[in-house]
């Protein structure tokens, strides 16, 4: 551990990440008599949370109202109030996961979904339908980055057993570091980012929203019924 912290490097992050979560299932969109294309449903919601009066107002940065701001509440400090155990937290503490790619978070996400959801409940060989909501928070923060030492330290990839990653993170969170970077374990060659403190984040706004499809060995993605954009194999959760 104390070789692993002595090699790696810093870098200071001022972008978008993007966090992908469950979404609440609507019986009937209140903007589909409007139009019958779904991303135009997608941008007439986004204009009405924009525009919708907050119920408290604050003179305080967004970041710091109260949970009635409800789209800071889904996209930021969910997992800081509800803490569970992960990658790099062993469930004492919270940790806030993004990804600096739509594919990457999908693939996380999926992945979880199936191994962590559907296995459990014993429904991994059934059709089952699940679906997503993307949001892009902005994220400003020096954090610790371990992309360049994963090849020397493999247990930082490890797809099941968490022991190391969740003794990495607790140091983090002892000495009070915001965050880190690491490649991620279910795509190759994408980057998820562990935050420890909501402070570095801000801004959050609807991105888009996903349909995850499980039916035989394969997951079918779409950002619009009937519009499938990816196809993730199950088969490669197990390897």
């Amino acid at each position: 551990m104390d070789n692993l912290f002595s090699h790696i490097t810093v870098t200071d992050i001022h972008q978008d990440l993007l966090r992908n979560i469950v979404a609440l299932s609507e019986s009937e969109d209140p903007f589909d008599d409007l139009s019958r294309n779904p991303e135009e449903w997608l941008l007439a919601r986004q204009l009405e949370s924009d525009t919708k009066p907050l119920p408290y107002q604050s003179h305080t940065p967004e970041i710091h109202r109260p949970f009635e701001d409800a789209l800071w509440f889904k996209a930021i400090n969910w997992p800081f109030k509800n803490r569970q155990a992960s990658r790099f937290s062993d469930g004492s503490f919270g940790v806030w996961y993004g990804s600096d790619r739509l594919e990457t978070s999908v693939h996380e996400s999926a992945h979880h979904w199936v191994r962590g959801l559907l296995c459990d409940a014993g429904f991994e060989h059934e059709e089952v339908v699940i679906e997503r909501t993307i949001y892009a928070v902005a994220c400003d923060a020096v954090l610790l980055d371990f992309r360049h030492v994963a090849a020397h330290y493999p247990a930082l990839l490890h797809t099941t057993d968490y022991t190391f990653t969740q003794s990495v993170g607790a140091r983090i969170h002892r000495e009070g570091h915001p965050g880190l970077l690491t490649l991620s374990a279910r795509h190759l060659g994408g980057i998820n980012y562990a935050i420890l403190n909501p402070n570095v984040l801000s801004n959050p706004r609807l991105q888009s929203q996903l349909s995850y499809r499980l039916h035989g060995q394969l997951i079918t993605i779409e950002q619009s019924p009937g519009a499938p954009c990816m196809e993730i194999a199950i088969d490669s959760f197990w390897s």
